[in-house]
């Protein structure tokens, strides 16, 4: 976390957590209507189902890394991409569980350092 003196930091731009965690699906689902793409053809080209195609453009499902790559081949993007995306958005949605924070808070730090 960026650290500024005299101002707080949950006010730096770096520092915003959005309001919202984005999941890849609405990405994914700008970039094909932006280019014209059916979710049906996406889902013909890919070889994935179309339910699970809208399910992962609907945020209802997550994208796996075999998604992931089918349509960023399909697409011609980067799959390593769209995967930081999905993983950001898994790890806030967790961190927005107060009872997962509060086991969070409750663990202790158990690494002991090596000194040579």
């Amino acid at each position: 976390m960026i650290q500024i003196e005299g101002i707080r930091s949950d006010m730096i731009a770096n520092n915003l957590i959005p309001s919202s965690p984005i999941h890849p699906g609405e990405i994914l689902k700008d970039e094909i209507e932006s280019r014209g793409i059916s979710q049906k053809m996406l889902a013909n080209e890919t070889g994935i189902s179309y339910t699970i195609v809208n399910e992962v453009m609907n945020g209802k499902r997550q994208l796996t890394p075999e998604y992931a790559l089918l349509i960023a081949k399909a697409l011609d993007i980067d799959a390593d991409d769209l995967m930081r995306i999905q993983i950001d958005y898994t790890k806030e949605s967790i961190m927005r569980n107060n009872s997962f924070r509060a086991k969070l808070d409750k663990i202790r730090k158990i690494a002991a350092s090596v000194t040579l």
